[in-house]
């Protein structure tokens, strides 16, 4: 049915324009046109822990959320057409970010996340009574009301945890095309500098010769591990609880409805979303939330190496770093590799969030998780620095340029390099040539190269030090000494 535009509907209003609501601890004053109401404003009150407002991802997530409660309390006869279709578009307004500004909710809330619930409540419903030609904040016949209406068939308890999941997987979704970009930087920087000889480094030593493609080969080889990692954390947050009310149970929820939640859910989000088998497990433990911050501080591991890597390669001279603004401000010309420091910072600041999260998740008693809110900022924000510290990492891989005279002067003088002989010459004969060396090294000054070159052959040597011979995977069989 139609729900009416007749009057009788209208909360009162008074001189100064704001009407009065009412909840069980007892009146309050709102603005006449707020979308937000009493609980929202309560909330708003209480908590100021934070200093900053909960994510709008998490909010556009929960409006999918309500929107498929909507439709499957519309489809089981539950919520009447008119009402649900309001609740629908304000939902899908809610979506899309025409309500932002009114989410000045601080990120962390007590009560497991019930006033984020609440204030998604009021707004939609508020919305959806604007939507049918009715006053905000109306409570007669024919209004949308936050709960009998919005919250219908459903708890904070299994909405947010859902919601929760919904937006992480968009996130992750997100954070592997990031990661992406940054492993077809660095494979790019492997094929140009493929040919590049320079030295390896162990313990901050000059180690072994090696590629400088090769070195970022391993890199790049890391974050494509990274981008699997996290994209396959989406299986970890498919499973929702969307239907088990308090505790998991369904307890005031019809069958019906139950079915139809999760299914809604999944073809208005596009994600592979299904109903958990057991509601009560997925109500009362968050250890798949946990399970993905132990993914993503692997990778928040892998970028502060990287990006220390890079800091170091650019500081021995094999690689420059794009310079991209005034290091100092009292030494002129100074440049600092801002990107790979800022980028350390990103990866340092996910990991903490990330044992954050396994933190809270360990502290929830039975039923429930009270400290979800925790779980949510947390993860939302490692994701967050991730994918925007990759994009950082990605941009500043594209802008780096080898130095090849200066890891071939590294190269000639390194006396690790005699190792790359010793299917030749063995153990031995390679300690015999270095005393020989550093005997005679007062003469002339003669590089390690050069001696090893007027020792065994200009040929062997360059063969032996070739990019080709560095990047095969061992020595072939016909390089094998006699024994």
């Amino acid at each position: 049915m139609d729900a009416p535009r007749s009057q009788g509907i209208v909360p009162p209003e008074n001189a100064a324009g704001e009407r009065v609501e009412r909840d069980y601890l007892g009146e309050k004053k709102i603005p006449a046109r707020e979308l937000r109401g009493i609980h929202s404003f309560r909330a708003i009150e209480n908590f100021t822990v934070a200093g900053r407002p909960l994510s709008l991802k998490l909010v556009h997530a929960y409006a999918a959320v309500k929107k498929a409660c909507a439709v499957a309390n519309r489809e089981c006869d539950w919520l009447d057409e008119t009402r649900a279709t309001a609740v629908a578009q304000a939902c899908d307004e809610l979506a899309s970010g025409a309500f932002d500004v009114l989410f000045s909710l601080d990120a962390l809330q007590g009560g497991a996340g019930t006033s984020t619930n609440m204030m998604v409540n009021e707004i939609v419903a508020n919305r959806a009574n604007e939507i049918l030609g009715i006053p905000a904040g109306s409570v007669g016949e024919g209004s949308v009301l936050p709960l009998e209406h919005v919250n219908l068939h459903q708890s904070t308890n299994d909405t947010y945890p859902t919601a929760l999941k919904v937006c992480l997987i968009g996130m992750l979704r997100e954070n592997a095309e990031a990661a992406a970009g940054l492993q077809g930087a660095l494979q790019r920087k492997e094929r140009e500098f493929a040919d590049i000889v320079t030295t390896g480094r162990t313990e901050s030593q000059d180690a072994v010769p090696m590629t400088l493609g090769s070195i970022f080969s391993g890199l790049a080889e890391a974050t494509g591990r990274d981008r699997w990692r996290t994209f396959k954390c989406e299986e970890r947050l498919r499973v929702v609880n969307l239907g088990g009310t308090a505790v998991g149970t369904g307890l005031t929820a019809p069958r019906d409805y139950i079915f139809r939640a999760a299914d809604n859910l999944r073809a208005i989000t596009g994600y592979p979303i299904a109903r958990a088998e057991n509601l009560v497990d997925q109500t009362a433990n968050a250890d798949s939330f946990a399970e993905v911050a132990g993914i993503l501080a692997a990778q928040a591991a892998n970028l502060v190496k990287q990006a220390k890597d890079l800091r170091l390669l650019a500081r021995e001279g094999d690689i420059s770093l794009a310079a991209l603004q005034a290091g100092s401000s009292i030494m002129p010309g100074k440049v600092n590799p801002v990107a790979c420091e800022a980028v350390i910072q990103a990866g340092m600041r996910a990991r903490v969030n990330c044992a954050l999260v396994c933190e809270a998740t360990g502290e929830g008693s039975l039923q429930i998780n009270e400290y979800l809110p925790l779980v949510a900022e947390s993860l939302i924000e490692a994701l967050t620095v991730l994918s925007n510290g990759s994009r950082t990492l990605a941009k500043a891989v594209d802008g780096i340029d080898a130095n090849p005279l200066a890891c071939r002067a590294r190269i000639d003088v390194n006396p690790a390099i005699v190792t790359a002989f010793l299917p030749e010459i063995g153990y031995a004969g390679a300690v015999t040539l270095l005393e020989e060396f550093y005997s005679e090294k007062g003469a002339g000054g003669e590089t390690v190269r050069a001696f090893l070159s007027r020792k065994l052959g200009e040929d062997l040597v360059a063969r032996t030090l070739s990019p080709e011979a560095l990047s095969a995977l061992g020595f072939r069989p016909e390089r094998r000494r006699d024994t």
